[in-house]
């Protein structure tokens, strides 16, 4: 889709918009092959005008393969279908960070079974990770039944498939609310190698609770609820091979306690966690943390490295404004190694 920022300033009152292109699996595909050097590919549908033309040249600038893309001809309109907006405004001090979806009716949302070619993907071009998320499944009633199709095809080549739960409740107000996120998420759970979601997420979106914690008002860096609903997800759900999530506690709009906790093979392990980080653009962390955290298991890196490349390549990311990452594998590596903000020359 297309982002949309003030600036500085506010949605409501601004005259005028800089544009990015954004995404949750999106900004994770890119920040594979921009950040971490590996190719990528993207899988969507686009309306073929001048705005899909303008979000074609922003993914091409990304380096990320449009093969895959499915375009759908304009009818001079948008009555049948368009491209998505998203209009976001950085939040600063007491001011939280604000998002505004126009996404109705889009290109993207009207994907149907059958329309891609998912052998290809797997069988063909041997597509190693496949990524997904819980905003793309909240965009229709057909949209959960086209991430099924993906993952079953991925299933039968042994592709790794990793799933953000991202859990939204504007999207889903309209369709039936929480209730309905969890049946569909619960639905396509038992598809997923790699499982990404905060504490919100395991309890909105899977019905996971934790007994005697207020999920709400607990630190979000207190890694201790998340490793609770993680052991119960995981006995639920065998077939979780990983469960990673971010742990955040906003101080402010434009400082945040920042951390990262994965479960791999048995074992906790946390990445360091970064107190009173400064945001620019926190929009798009969780993205980056996902494609350092795939980067790490397919570079064949041991399980706190993995961890650690997320967090630090989330970290990077907010301090760069749009969604997509700004970062080099060198900064994230030197970050996850402690390395200072002392100018490099």
């Amino acid at each position: 889709m297309i982002r949309l920022d003030p600036g500085v300033g506010r949605i409501r009152t601004a005259r005028e918009f800089k544009a990015w292109e954004g995404g949750g699996e999106y900004n994770v595909t890119r920040g594979l092959r921009r950040c971490f050097n590996m190719r990528s590919t993207l899988v969507t549908a686009i309306v073929d005008n001048e705005v899909g033309r303008l979000l074609e040249d922003l993914i091409l600038q990304g380096g990320v393969d449009m093969s895959h893309v499915k375009w759908v001809p304009f009818d001079g309109l948008g009555r049948k279908c368009r491209n998505g907006l998203n209009f976001t405004e950085r939040g600063f001090g007491v001011r939280a960070a604000k998002g505004c979806s126009d996404r109705g009716h889009t290109a993207v949302s009207q994907l149907k079974k059958g329309d891609i070619d998912w052998k290809k993907l797997f069988h063909e071009e041997g597509a190693r990770w496949f990524h997904c998320g819980g905003i793309f499944c909240a965009l229709s009633e057909t949209t959960p039944e086209v991430a099924i199709e993906a993952m079953t095809a991925a299933k039968e080549t042994g592709t790794i498939i990793s799933y953000d739960l991202n859990y939204r409740p504007s999207l889903w107000q309209d369709i039936g609310g929480q209730k309905r996120a969890q049946e569909v998420n619960k639905t396509i759970a038992p598809y997923v190698d790699v499982m990404i979601g905060n504490e919100e997420d395991f309890s909105a979106a899977l019905g996971f609770e934790v007994e005697g914690v207020d999920l709400h008002a607990a630190s979000s860096l207190d890694s201790a609820p998340f490793k609770a609903m993680i052991k119960k997800a995981v006995a639920k759900y065998p077939n979780f091979k990983a469960v990673a999530t971010t742990l955040r506690n906003a101080k402010t709009a434009s400082i945040n306690d920042w951390g990262a906790v994965l479960y791999y093979d048995g074992q906790f392990y946390e990445a360091i966690q970064r107190e009173n980080l400064e945001i620019w653009d926190r929009v798009g962390g969780g993205d980056s943390f996902a494609s350092g955290l795939a980067y790490g298991f397919l570079a064949g890196k041991p399980a706190q490295q993995c961890v650690d490349y997320g967090a630090a390549h989330g970290a990077l990311a907010m301090t760069t404004p749009g969604d997509t990452t700004m970062a080099t594998l060198s900064e994230v590596e030197k970050v996850m190694k402690g390395g200072s903000a002392r100018v490099a020359r």
